[in-house]
């Protein structure tokens, strides 16, 4: 049986996945996948709220976390580039972290800087999902 070392963990790089993880991460997608598309959603995550923090463009990667989130019964707070953020005003990557780690359960990050997400995951009590920094990671 394999044991989740992942859960409520920090995902930073593709570092942390050994093949044995990958092969379970495929799994447990697939099995959410059936499920969802004979349902619609499911409510495994209902009262689950993420952070959806976009300081780039993004698309693909955007849109698979949100649909992930919604399909999964959970909520999502959507944040797209820094123009209409505290950010403009000269606010920290660490204030903005810290802030955000009080509203959701899980934080999901892209961020041009290279080594972000590490950034990030040091001033979170709630697990960061690195969706690309930079020439950085992209896990």
């Amino acid at each position: 049986m394999y044991k989740n070392k992942f859960f409520n963990k920090d995902i930073l790089s593709a570092n942390q996945f050994t093949k044995q993880d990958i092969e379970h991460v495929f799994r447990v997608a697939s099995e959410m996948e059936k499920i969802t598309n004979s349902h619609g959603h499911i409510d495994i995550l209902k009262g689950k709220m993420m952070t959806a923090l976009f300081y780039e463009p993004s698309s693909r990667t955007y849109s698979s976390f949100v649909t992930a989130i919604q399909r999964l019964g959970g909520g999502f707070v959507p944040i797209h580039g820094t123009a209409n953020s505290s950010v403009s005003k000269g606010e920290t990557l660490a204030d903005t972290i810290r802030t955000f780690s009080k509203h959701a359960d899980l934080i999901v990050m892209r961020h041009p800087k290279k080594g972000a997400a590490k950034i990030a995951a040091h001033y979170s009590d709630k697990p960061i999902i690195n969706a690309g920094d930079g020439i950085g990671e992209h896990p």
